[in-house]
């Protein structure tokens, strides 16, 4: 994976697979097995009573209950009772008993369900080291429900200090579940506590209060939720900012911020997402829906892939960014809101982060085979493709997406036919092979309806689409500048560079662009497709070469659905949405004229029928001011659409 004299392709650790180990020795034994793990700085442990003491008497937390009493006219003892009733929900109670018994029972499970859980140990080493110098926050990539489970499972196998997980409040519902979850080391927080100046502030002072001390590393998700779609989701910058606060106000020297990057060969959830995409709600957390979710042991879910990236210090980032001497200006225990640089250096620094973790996801030979089954439904009705055609496509593009620097994970001891039948076979429930030729498969069910028949397909194309999408962030810029070249009005060097800036600005909703990086990120695009031979940039001109055809298609064809996309619901904005929405009718609404429109045959792709691509575009409507918001509604000006495959950059403005 690593080439000195070029600078994309970076070098990446090697992997270990710790079922190995679990398949060949007692699973009891491991489970009951000496768990001494070192600490930061040798802390002893802290019991949970301790800190939530620690927590009660923090000036913080008596400042800001002296001003709620002042503003409600409730009593100080009134306003701490809640307060300590609010930190009894939201505290975790860590149990070594529990955590023997998910390492006993984790080991079973994961074993009937994968083949193998690759992690790369230089990253554990690394954390290990983190760990005993610095306040820890690890930062993991979240794209299943089994992505906390597993992230305490391998910390507990390689003896390091268990973390305390932001958990939602779904899963407390679920009874005997919940309270297990807690005793592992998951905290309880609500989904949202809008201006709950009492609950925001027994929260950060309960993840500070253990950050400051370095009682366990801090785990939660950037993304704030799973995603649907295998695509990286906008940070959430919150936690992050809890996070950072104790370096920013001096409180320690620095925090170690370690993104993890979790990929899946196949993943648990695939149709679900694909359902809920298609506005059919997601079952409620339950015990009773846990045991009926039992039948996916029998399933083969082939592979994971577990990266621990390079621990990024919190000092280095902030350096020459942050001015810190404002926060001596201030008692430390009066809360504030941040000011504009802070915010800035937070949104920064958590694109930075997102896009570690992208960098270091595993893409296996499936998610390049997704890519090109997708672009051959979508280029009309056809038999589908043959496998030998398939198959040579397939290395052409594993070739192009390892110049472009892909983590792939393909594996060079087998022959490309049965890497490529392997892969088929694993995701069998998602494709059909018939007479030699591959194609999507149509979901089994009863189909009474047109409707209910595109919408049995949708479910297979957005499942397929999740596979895509994990490859995205490898081909974005490079599609980016290709659609750019394709719908720019000339070869200028300067008209491409207005067409590129102008789609990614209109779909920095959609994927994570860092802010403020568009010169860079069109060098960099510049750079792959040079590399590759597509295309020939010289001062005034960007020129496709003649062999660059074939990849800037492709590129093209991945950045495609979401431009048509964007399109449907500009043109269901500029035709249906007469009156004002409130932002509850419109996915229904939205969803209604596409589904119209599919079924007529004036729409390519089932994809744009995913309630996530239709949010989206609402949210770079709304920020570009082609939309905006009237208390609860969504009302519009005047929108110049893109109905139809723009050609010309002046068409691509509203």
């Amino acid at each position: 994976h690593y080439n000195q004299r070029d600078p994309m392709l970076k070098k990446r650790d090697d992997f270990e697979d710790v079922l190995e180990e679990r398949r060949n020795s007692s699973d009891l034994r491991y489970a009951l097995r000496c768990y001494t793990p070192v600490l930061y700085k040798g802390v002893p442990p802290c019991k949970s009573s301790m800190l939530k003491s620690m927590v009660l008497q923090s000036d913080q937390l008596h400042y800001v209950i002296s001003q709620v009493s002042k503003e409600t006219g409730r009593k100080t003892d009134e306003v701490q009772e809640e307060a300590s009733a609010i930190l009894d929900e939201m505290a975790h109670c860590q149990q070594l008993s529990t955590v023997r018994f998910f390492a006993f029972t984790l080991s079973k499970v994961f074993k009937s369900l994968f083949r193998s859980i690759c992690v790369n140990e230089e990253g554990i080493q690394r954390l290990q080291q983190a760990i005993q110098e610095h306040p820890v926050v690890l930062l993991p990539s979240h794209r299943s429900y089994m992505d906390f489970l597993l992230m305490s499972y391998l910390l507990y196998t390689y003896d390091l200090t268990l973390p305390v997980i932001a958990a939602g409040m779904d899963f407390m519902g679920m009874k005997f579940v919940g309270e297990m979850l807690r005793m592992s080391g998951a905290f309880f927080i609500r989904r949202s506590f809008g201006g709950d100046k009492l609950y925001w502030a027994v929260f950060s002072e309960y993840v500070k209060t253990m950050l400051k001390n370095g009682f366990a590393p801090v785990e939660f998700f950037l993304e704030g939720t799973r995603s649907r779609t295998s695509k990286s989701l906008t940070p959430k910058l919150g936690l992050l900012n809890i996070a950072m606060d104790p370096f920013l106000k001096g409180e320690v020297f620095d925090v170690s911020v370690v993104p993890v990057s979790i990929s899946y060969e196949r993943i648990l959830e695939e149709t679900l997402y694909a359902r809920e995409l298609l506005g059919i709600p997601k079952p409620k957390e339950s015990t009773s829906g846990l045991f009926k979710a039992r039948k996916v042991l029998s399933e083969d879910y082939g592979s994971i892939h577990v990266y621990f990236g390079q621990p990024v210090s919190v000092r280095s980032l902030a350096e020459g960014r942050v001015n810190r001497r404002q926060f001596n200006l201030v008692p430390r225990h009066i809360p504030g809101k941040p000011g504009e640089d802070i915010h800035s250096f937070v949104n920064d620094s958590a694109y930075k982060l997102v896009r570690a973790q992208e960098e270091n996801m595993v893409l296996k030979p499936w998610v390049l085979l997704a890519s090109l089954l997708l672009q051959n439904q979508a280029a009309g009705p056809k038999e589908g493709l043959p496998l030998d055609e398939l198959t040579a496509q397939a290395v052409w593009l594993r070739d192009l997406s390892r110049q472009y620097g892909a983590f792939l994970h393909w594996p060079d001891q087998m022959t490309p036919s049965e890497v490529v039948s392997s892969s088929l076979s694993l995701h069998r429930g998602l494709v059909r092979i018939c007479e030699g030729k591959v194609q999507l498969a149509v979901e089994q069910g009863l189909a009474a309806t047109p409707e209910e028949k595109l919408l049995n397909q949708a479910v297979i194309v957005l499942s397929c689409a999740s596979y895509r999408n994990q490859a995205l962030h490898v081909f974005l810029r490079p599609a980016l500048l290709a659609s750019a070249i394709h719908t720019a009005s000339s070869t200028q060097k300067q008209e491409v560079f207005n067409s590129f800036s102008f789609l990614r600005n209109m779909f920095s909703n959609e994927f994570i662009l860092c802010p403020g990086a568009t010169v860079q990120d069109f060098e960099e695009a510049s750079y792959l497709l040079v590399k590759t031979g597509a295309v020939q940039v010289s001062q005034q001109e960007v020129v496709v070469t003649e062999g660059g055809h074939r990849t800037l298609a492709f590129l093209i064809a991945m950045l495609d659905p979401f431009l048509q996309g964007y399109q449907v619901v500009c043109r269901f904005l500029c035709e249906e949405a007469t009156e004002t929405l409130t932002e509850k009718q419109f996915i229904p609404a939205v969803r209604k004229f596409i589904i119209k429109h599919l079924l007529a045959g004036g729409l390519r792709y089932a994809e744009v029928l995913s309630s996530d691509l239709q949010k989206n575009s609402l949210a770079a409507f709304l920020r570009l001011g082609a939309v905006q918001k009237i208390k609860g509604y969504v009302g519009f000006d005047h929108l110049e659409c893109l109905v139809g495959p723009p050609s010309r950059a002046q068409n691509t403005t509203l």
